[in-house]
């Protein structure tokens, strides 16, 4: 099988919408009947601002024209650091293959086009979060386990 990565345009937007729900609902166990238009709507604001303005990447993973994955980064900027001297870094996300195409080395080629395209700005470090799914994955590719991190949700 040939899978090739595209990166997504603002005119993907439908597409993008589609799978980024996908991954919600399947990454958060989200019912497909729970009701999600504010969240939708949240999302799609998302990617009209950060896809123009360069702050979000995103790919499909394309198998016979046929879109079976995707991916995202977002970029931002840290104050410099020891580990991090320039401050820039980004977060991978997003990441997903449909199930029938698991195991097949799409999530690795996504993975992978994305770090090429922090790469290419100079981005040395990149956060992620992961699924059990995923983390033999990542930890293929070299992410390792953040120790001291905590999270605070604020509501």
């Amino acid at each position: 099988m040939d899978i090739t990565i595209r990166k997504a345009k603002l005119g993907d937007l439908e597409a993008l919408m589609t799978w980024r729900m996908t991954v919600l609902h399947e990454v958060f166990s989200i019912p497909q009947d729970d009701p999600m238009e504010v969240l939708e709507q949240k999302n799609r604001l998302y990617y009209q601002t950060a896809l123009p303005s360069g702050e979000h990447t995103a790919c499909f993973a394309m198998a016979d024209d046929k879109i079976i994955g995707c991916g995202g980064i977002c970029f931002q900027r840290e104050m410099p650091s020891p580990d991090n001297p320039d401050g820039g870094c980004a977060y991978l996300m997003n990441i997903y293959t449909c199930p029938e195409f698991r195991g097949k080395g799409v999530g690795r080629k996504v993975v992978n086009w994305l770090i090429q395209q922090a790469q290419s700005r100079g981005i040395e470090k990149i956060y992620l979060e992961t699924s059990e799914i995923g983390r033999s994955l990542y930890q293929e590719i070299g992410f390792t386990d953040m120790q001291g991190y905590m999270k605070l949700s604020v509501k």
